[in-house]
């Protein structure tokens, strides 16, 4: 039995989503079938469907600070500020010294550079005496956990944690590991994008003819489904406060979950193609840390980003490990809000963390015809499902091979 020092536990949420700037309003649209993908015309691309967050950059930081820093640092100041308030912590009693920033990204500073392009070609007719010298602290990569640091007077550690669209779940892994070892007291961990603001990343999945597109901006992504086309590219953030289960009881917090097992491994196979025996082996090894049996897991939340061959992939790896189990139901959320790269994970695990309290394993957005290929037992498929969850098992995988499985438990003493 694992001493109450050595239990990680959520203890705050802050997000923004395509779908809304709170667990409430994510959660009711992973419920009721809404949706956060829209049309929007994109630089040099023309109209394309995307998810986007509208929260406001103001909120936590004042105008002067926004036009100096990013968009993903602002994501990122928002959803840690609200993570903070949400847990309620008396941040001002806090040692600073003793709080870590880690935030998984994808890519960063592709925003900037490509403003800073656009603008020396079309406005400052190539003078580059007009280059931002802002440019710099705006585009390195510890950016978005930086902004934090000055935005909280945060003096602990912070990085980013750049592992593709694996990288939601491996910023809360990085947070755990840094309370376990005694680094810090108070982790902000989770994962951002600002994917949605540069034309680069769609210009490249249509190039490989995996930019998802439909007339009903809704339905420009279907994960499992036969027709399919691709993925939608979108913004986002979630940030979780953790702690030590020691440290919330004495502040008497509310508990979200537990964090109780996780893997990370890699595919060393291809670029972009995924390989099923190295999930398959990411999901098993993160059971066996966690301790449970296979059947005790309650959801798995699949990566399912809408493209065939990262769909089957999965599936077959889901299959090999969950097949034979009844108590194991499968969902998966980017039907509903697109594919939000570095902040998936994170976002993903927060939609299906309230299963815990309110009963229900929110479904895929309606698959119409699903793929053979993609026949897991148990898909939750457009209406929500009740069920006593006690354990979401949440996938993330990315580009260059990196796998990441997050386990979490409905806290018990």
């Amino acid at each position: 039995m694992k001493q109450d020092n050595q239990r990680i536990v959520i203890t705050g949420i802050g997000l923004t989503s395509p779908m809304g700037n709170n667990l409430t309003e994510l959660r009711d649209g992973l419920l009721n079938n809404g949706s956060g993908i829209s049309h929007t015309e994109i630089r040099h691309m023309g109209v394309v469907a995307a998810g986007l967050c509208k929260f406001d950059e103001a909120k936590y930081q004042p105008k002067k600070m926004r036009k100096r820093g990013t968009r993903a640092g602002a994501i990122s100041i928002y959803c840690t500020n609200e993570a903070l308030v949400d847990s309620g912590i008396d941040f001002a009693s806090v040692d600073k010294n003793r709080v870590g920033v880690y935030l998984g990204i994808t890519e960063h500073g592709n925003v900037e550079t490509e403003n800073e392009i656009h603008d020396l070609y079309n406005s400052h007719q190539m003078d580059v005496s007009l280059w931002s010298h802002h440019h710099n602290p705006r585009t390195v990569a510890n950016n978005p956990a930086g902004e934090v640091t000055l935005n909280l007077g945060i003096t602990g550690p912070h990085y980013t944690i750049g592992a593709a669209c694996a990288a939601g779940n491996l910023g809360v892994i990085q947070g755990v590991q840094q309370l376990l070892l005694d680094e810090v007291d108070i982790s902000f961990a989770g994962g951002i994008s600002e994917s949605t603001a540069t034309f680069g990343i769609f210009a490249a999945f249509k190039a490989q003819g995996a930019l998802g597109h439909h007339e009903d901006p809704a339905l420009a992504t279907r994960p499992l489904d036969i027709n399919r086309n691709g993925i939608v590219v979108s913004e986002g953030g979630a940030v979780y406060v953790l702690e030590r289960l020691s440290d919330a009881k004495k502040r008497k917090a509310k508990i979200y979950g537990e964090i109780i097992g996780y893997h990370s491994n890699s595919d060393a196979s291809d670029f972009v193609l995924p390989n099923t025996e190295r999930q398959i082996e990411c999901m098993k090894m993160a059971i066996k840390k966690a301790g449970i049996d296979i059947n005790e897991v309650d959801i798995v939340n699949m990566h399912a980003t809408g493209t065939v061959q990262g769909d089957i992939q999965e599936c077959h790896a889901v299959i090999a490990v969950f097949g034979e189990y009844p108590n194991v139901h499968v969902n998966a959320t980017k039907g509903f809000i697109g594919h939000a790269m570095g902040a998936a994970g994170a976002l993903e695990l927060a939609g299906n963390i309230p299963s815990f309290t309110d009963g229900y394993i929110h479904p895929c957005k309606k698959i119409e015809n699903l793929d053979p290929e993609c026949a897991v037992r148990n898909l939750v498929n457009g209406e929500k499902v009740a069920h006593d969850v006690k354990i979401i098992l949440n996938n993330s995988f990315g580009m260059l091979g990196i796998n990441s499985t997050l386990i979490v438990q409905k806290f018990k003493e």
